[in-house]
């Protein structure tokens, strides 16, 4: 039977475990530290960067706090442009994120933070770019090229160098990473697990694929996925996907739903008490149909649930951002949409 020839974004999908690990293999050594070089006395970081970048960058805020007790938080480039004045001081460092290297307000916004005296790192999948020799400090995300518009290679890729940047910041404050590196080594081995999962994944797709509205939420650092979530099915379906912290959405944005929508909740840990009665309140008040990316538990009436069977948190970031990947490309395949080259977009460089 003919089988039609995969798109790139599902080949690049599919590549993520092999990277992943690839990764791992390049910048951790045998005594698990982890060889990147890095400025010292470090308490204060703000990443910079667009698009999934800054999704990733929104990651790596709440991952340095939780791995390396550093103070961070992350900044739209083209935000950071509009600031008059930045924080700068000696103990901090400015993170610049960018597939390409070549993203526009991305490289402004480095020599505007030169301008200010700050040290300087950029993670990047492109050696030799323009930010890669602008920057004081380097990381080389080692995906290979990205040919689909979608970013999903290039977003794990520079997800598993900033949490390998956070292990790294917490050796240099005495930390035991032990658990941490561990936990990394298992990333790819359940991303293959994750695969696994496609036709629960399809299934979920045909579903949502139904609605023209869908409002993706989370809590804490998974908010970072929310917003990935709705980016990745914006830029590949065209569909009105909004991105919320639960806890915000309850706040009037929760009115969206007396149209007819869609509710997707992603999370890594398990549900708590307050998104657990948030989830209960939007059902009895509304009833959308909600489905849950991570683990539920009985007190949800949910509609589909999603869910690999891991303990880690930190491995579910990047399980749930594969099936959140998944999911869009079967969102897209439903409605027949080329997503390779979504129509009116390109990949901004320069």
């Amino acid at each position: 039977m003919f089988r039609k020839q995969q798109s790139s974004m599902e080949c690049e999908i599919l590549e993520q475990s092999r990277i992943l690990e690839h990764l791992i293999n390049t910048y951790l050594t045998e005594s698990e530290s982890i060889s990147i070089d890095v400025p010292q006395g470090i308490e204060q970081v703000v990443f910079v960067a667009s698009g999934s970048s800054y999704h990733c960058a929104r990651y790596g805020a709440d991952i340095f706090g939780k791995m390396a007790a550093i103070e961070a938080r992350a900044i739209y480039s083209s935000e950071f442009l509009l600031k008059p004045v930045i924080p700068h001081a000696d103990n901090m460092l400015y993170i610049f994120i960018t597939q390409s290297g070549e993203t526009s307000d991305t490289n402004k916004a480095l020599i505007k933070s030169k301008e200010f005296g700050v040290r300087t790192l950029c993670i990047t999948n492109k050696e030799d770019s323009t930010i890669w020799n602008a920057s004081d400090y380097k990381i080389s995300c080692h995906a290979g090229e990205e040919r689909s518009i979608a970013a999903t290679k290039s977003l794990t890729s520079q997800m598993m160098c900033v949490t390998l940047l956070a292990v790294k910041f917490a050796q240099l404050k005495g930390v035991d990473v032990s658990e941490f590196v561990n936990e990394l080594i298992s990333v790819p081995r359940y991303i293959e697990e994750t695969y696994k999962l496609r036709p629960k994944i399809k299934m979920l797709g045909r579903f949502v694929s139904k609605y023209k509205n869908i409002i993706v939420c989370a809590d804490g650092i998974s908010y970072a996925l929310a917003k990935e979530a709705a980016l990745k099915i914006k830029e590949t379906s065209y569909i009105n996907v909004t991105s919320s912290i639960l806890g915000e959405f309850m706040h009037g944005h929760v009115a969206v739903l007396n149209n007819k929508a869609v509710l997707i909740y992603i999370l890594a840990d398990d549900l708590t008490y307050t998104a657990t009665k948030n989830l209960n309140k939007i059902k009895d008040d509304y009833n959308p149909p909600i489905c849950i990316i991570g683990n539920k538990n009985v007190k949800i009436k949910s509609t589909f649930n999603v869910n690999i069977d891991c303990e880690s948190a930190m491995v579910k970031y990047f399980c749930d951002v594969v099936i959140i990947q998944l999911l869009a490309l079967e969102i897209a395949l439903k409605l027949h949409r080329n997503v390779d080259k979504p129509h009116g977009l390109n990949k901004v460089v320069k």
